[in-house]
Order: structure tokens, then sequence, then C-alpha cells
């Protein structure tokens, strides 16, 4: 095993958390916090999802994510609606409202990535995104069980 300051969950989590603070200003800016931004990026992408699919997207756990949807629904910056095809699926989707705070803060956001990427080179960040890809998939494989035989 690593040496405690070499642990990867610890590097992981502080690599998340200096990332996470160096954006968290503009944010706060708007009013908005990290999970609603991941909800509002997620949805512009999407255009309209169901909330488990969002969720996952968005890696918050769905008891978490309904408290967040109800206070952007609450602020406007999110709508529902049920789907024709299954009345018991609810479809989200961003609002006039929420589009335009997710044009808002998209260029200030960008500007500190494209920040980073200078700091870090396009070459590396892409690199850094393949690794946590891989690293995400290869966990995830040793985390699933077995099938029983």
């Amino acid at each position: 095993m690593a040496n405690y300051t070499e642990a990867l969950p610890l590097l992981l989590l502080q690599a998340r958390e200096a990332t996470v603070n160096y954006f968290r200003p503009i944010l706060q800016e708007a009013s908005i916090t990290e999970q609603q931004w991941r909800v509002v990026r997620v949805l512009s992408e999407h255009n309209e999802l169901e909330s488990k699919s969002l969720a996952k997207l968005c890696c918050i756990l769905s008891p978490s994510l309904t408290g967040i949807l109800n206070r952007l629904e609450k602020v406007g910056y999110i709508q529902r609606r049920k789907s024709e095809e299954d009345l018991r699926c609810v479809l989200i989707s961003l609002s006039p409202d929420g589009q335009a705070l997710f044009q808002r803060i998209r260029p200030m956001l960008d500007r500190h990535y494209h920040e980073i990427s200078q700091s870090l080179s396009e070459d590396k960040l892409r690199m850094l995104s393949r690794l946590l890809s891989e690293l995400t998939d290869t966990v995830s494989e040793l985390s699933t069980p077995a099938p029983k035989e």
C-alpha cells in the first residue's frame, strides 16, 4: 500500500477539491451550487432526461437529486413534464431561464478551463481524462460481483 500522501483516493480527493475551489466563485456569484450546475450542464447537452438518467450522468444519488431538482424548479431553472409514452415517467429540461443561466455562466467557466489547459497543456488534459476514465472503468469492473455459476 502506498504512503498515505501518495494514496490514490487522497490524491483524487485533493485534485477534486482544488479544481472545484477554482470554479466555485463563479457559481457562487450566480447563486448556484456545484451539484445544481452539474444538472444544468447535463441538461444543456441532453435537452430532456428522466431523473434516473440525469442522476447517473451527474453522479448524484437519486434522493439528493430530488432536492436539487426541487430547488432548481423553485427558482425557475428547470421544468418537468410527464412523458406521453409512459405517464409514470417525468422528464426534466431546462427552462428558458435555465438556458439563460447556462449561457451566462459557461463563458466564465470556459475561461477557467482554458487557463488550466494553458498551464497543463491540452495533451496532458486529454491524457488525464483518458486515465481517469480507464480508472473508473477498471474499478467498476473490479467491484462488480462475478456471476454465480
